[in-house]
């Protein structure tokens, strides 16, 4: 009696919902505080809008690399895949290594606490009681992306539509409404901005565009991957870029730039100047549906990731199974969901993602360079190439390298365990990689 074919992932997202994936997985809570970074750092708006327009090009140089990689190599597990295929297996499985224990588990609990602590505005809730909800908010977005990549995608779309509805919404009202605010005033002489403040407050800008590189981890359930990923790619970041620009001009029309810099809820700073006293909760609600938008699309993205490593033999197998009937990698959704609802409920998350997710930009550094290396080898030719070849991966990998030793220089003790940390990894690789060379009959 012949076996029964595994099952294979749904082929269920077109450009609609890729586009969803990218803006609604950068756009989280950052923006809503993120800003009051940037202003302490950078005490003028031309500086303010300076970091954040760079940030948007590195970001879309990053999209612009991950475009044609994504073109190139059309398979599960997106940067995994980049930097396996580029530089072999150690690259590729430290990068799932950090993803798992750090970074991306860590994004998760970081984003799930963010909304327990609004809902609290709510419902009034102890820290027991933010730990539950960020766990409840884990699972019920797991669950949803256990049953089914369409309904994992459908979510991710429809919070992706009501978020940009409530920016514009934001952006009107403010410029329509909002006071006049003394900028000119208020502003910082540029000769007070240094090159290591601008390099941090960049660094700051660059968080709250974190996640653009998501979608290509979907890659197999993508309907016509080549081109669709290259596409949401490059509109999405452009648009989340136009979003976060025009927020901050809100920002600084309707509060005093000290204001902003020392704020530690800008958005809702800025809808109580507007708004009155309700301005607070209405930003409250806004933040908790962002979070929760942002959150569905890193759930749905890192399991790919694991499912990705064992089917390429560099995690165990059973990470690899797909549901017979969701058509889902359900065991690496579960096992993401656990470690997630571990840190989220222990807090453990805090130290562990501050001082490792500055080590994502090395990778991000060698999948440009990757990227430049696969095109010299022999291959088919991608559906998408960088127009400005060299110029935009090797502007972008210099970059990604600058971030990481201004980081350093900034906090050599936090940057050093945290690589530290990720480098554990090398010997876990090697030593699977030759347990494995012992059993197999090759």
């Amino acid at each position: 009696m012949a076996e029964r074919p595994e099952p294979g992932l749904r082929r269920a997202i077109g450009l609609p919902h890729a586009v969803a994936m990218v803006v609604g997985t950068i756009i989280g809570a950052s923006i809503f505080v993120q800003p009051s970074e940037i202003t302490g750092r950078v005490p003028s708006s031309t500086g303010v809008f300076l970091v954040w327009g760079v940030a948007g090009v590195l970001t879309l140089f990053g999209s612009l690399v991950c475009a044609e990689l994504a073109s190139r190599l059309p398979r599960t597990g997106g940067v995994y895949v980049f930097l396996k295929e580029s530089f072999g297996g150690a690259a590729g499985f430290l990068w799932g290594w950090a993803m798992y224990w750090t970074m991306h588990s860590g994004i998760i609990a970081a984003i799930a606490t963010v909304f327990a602590r609004y809902a609290g505005t709510f419902v009034p809730l102890g820290d027991a009681g933010m730990r539950a909800v960020a766990i409840g908010v884990i699972l019920v977005l797991s669950g949803v992306n256990y049953v089914g990549v369409r309904q994992g995608a459908t979510l991710q779309a429809l919070f992706t539509a009501g978020k940009l509805l409530a920016v514009l919404l934001i952006i009107v009202v403010g410029f329509a409404l909002g006071p006049r605010a003394e900028i000119a005033a208020a502003a910082a002489p540029a000769a007070d901005i240094t090159f290591t403040n601008f390099a941090l407050a960049l660094v700051a800008g660059l968080f709250a565009f974190g996640g653009w590189h998501m979608v290509t981890y979907t890659a197999d359930e993508t309907m016509d991957a080549q081109r669709t990923l290259p596409r949401a790619l490059i509109a999405g970041t452009l648009l989340v870029t136009v979003c976060y620009i025009a927020l901050n001009a809100v920002y600084l029309h309707v509060l005093p730039l000290p204001t902003v810099a020392a704020s530690t809820r800008i958005a809702a700073d800025a809808a109580d100047a507007v708004l009155g006293g309700g301005g607070a909760a209405f930003m409250s609600g806004l933040v908790m549906f962002s979070t929760f938008g942002a959150l569905s699309g890193i759930i749905l993205a890192g399991p790919r990731v694991y499912y990705a490593m064992a089917k390429d033999g560099l995690a165990f197998a059973w990470l690899g199974a797909v549901h017979p009937r969701h058509r889902t990698p359900h065991v690496a959704i579960a096992l993401q969901a656990v470690w997630s609802c571990v840190l989220a409920g222990t807090g453990t998350y805090r130290a562990l993602f501050t001082r490792v997710i500055y080590t994502e930009w090395i990778f991000f550094g060698l999948m440009a360079i990757g990227l430049m290396m696969l095109r010299r080898r022999p291959g088919p030719e991608p559906a998408y190439r960088i127009r400005l070849y060299p110029w935009v991966p090797l502007i972008f990998a210099v970059a990604a390298f600058g971030i990481v030793a201004n980081q350093i220089v900034a906090e050599p003790r936090e940057s050093a365990l945290g690589l530290s940390f990720v480098l554990v990894g090398l010997p876990v690789y090697y030593l699977w990689t030759r347990t494995r060379g012992r059993r197999s009959p090759a």
